[in-house]
């Protein structure tokens, strides 16, 4: 399967902009891009159902997954294991850019979010 990026309508996060290339098809993995604005930060979240891998293609962003933070570069990555409580914020002084994985595929409706 092809999947072109200009196929893909991006959708709104929060301040954040997803694309998500994978949506609404019943893949045993999802694949999406995030791109994060300086000072952005993503609300103390979890998954129900996936573990979550987080590459940085560009920019810096700080991690924090339960207790433990973290600086991460372009080429790092964060891995977030399924349930474990996780934000992030770009620390940078321009956009951040993130591949996200989620394993198994991600559903909404199994993701928490605190206010």
């Amino acid at each position: 399967m092809i999947i072109k990026h200009e196929a893909v309508d991006p959708l709104a996060f929060d301040e954040l902009k997803i694309v998500d290339y994978t949506a609404g098809q019943h893949n045993s993995s999802s694949f999406a891009e995030i791109t994060v604005p300086a000072g952005v930060s993503h609300r103390l979240s979890w998954s129900n159902r996936s573990d979550k891998y987080y590459y940085v293609v560009q920019g810096s962003v700080s991690f924090t997954v339960n207790k433990e933070s973290g600086n991460l570069a372009a080429g790092d990555v964060c891995l977030v294991p399924q349930g474990e409580r996780f934000s992030y914020t770009n620390t940078g002084s321009g956009d951040a850019v993130l591949i996200l994985v989620h394993t198994p595929s991600f559903r909404l409706e199994c993701e928490g979010f605190e206010d």
